[in-house]
């Protein structure tokens, strides 16, 4: 059962949360895929950049983040309206 944001985000308690992002059936995100030999790198500064435009667009900041080859993790920071 999903559960809003509302139930599990605080930014009382804290302002960071991790957050990932994982792709299916052993896709390949970035990276040289060792199975068929394609070559996917550039792929991450495509990445990289549509994590930069998405904090800028809402209300976030992104403290760490990195780029492997099926995966993301992204630390951000809320940034909730008063504090912009």
């Amino acid at each position: 059962m999903t559960l809003p944001k509302i139930a599990f985000v605080c930014v009382d308690d804290t302002p960071f949360y991790h957050v990932t992002s994982r792709c299916v059936r052993r896709s390949f995100l970035c990276g040289v895929d060792h199975a068929t030999g394609k070559d996917y790198s550039h792929r991450r500064l495509f990445i990289e950049h549509g994590i930069h435009l998405l904090s800028s667009l809402f209300a976030i900041d992104i403290a760490a983040y990195v780029v492997i080859s099926n995966h993301v993790h992204i630390i951000i920071k809320l940034s909730p309206e008063g504090d912009q």
